[in-house]
């Protein structure tokens, strides 16, 4: 398997807990009212949509990163 095509199933099982955690946190606000902020949703979204946003941003540039390993991995192996 190719670097990129590990990052990218690494990223997509990362966003897919990070989408699970905000879920459930939502869902958590959702239930008990009386035991959160009012604010308790905005903050839960701007928190893990900055967390996805951020790890998102990251792994676009190791995608980059890891097709420049791959080719070069591909160059050396070629002129084998």
């Amino acid at each position: 398997m190719s670097k990129k095509a590990r990052l990218i199933v690494t990223m997509v099982i990362i966003e897919a807990a990070l989408a699970g955690i905000w879920w459930y946190l939502a869902r958590f606000g959702m239930a008990n009212p009386d035991r959160v902020t009012p604010d308790f949703q905005a903050v839960v979204g701007q928190t893990m949509g900055m967390a996805m946003g951020g790890l998102l941003g990251i792994g676009f540039i190791m995608f980059f990163v890891a097709a420049r390993n791959d080719r070069k991995a591909a160059q050396d192996k070629a002129r084998r």
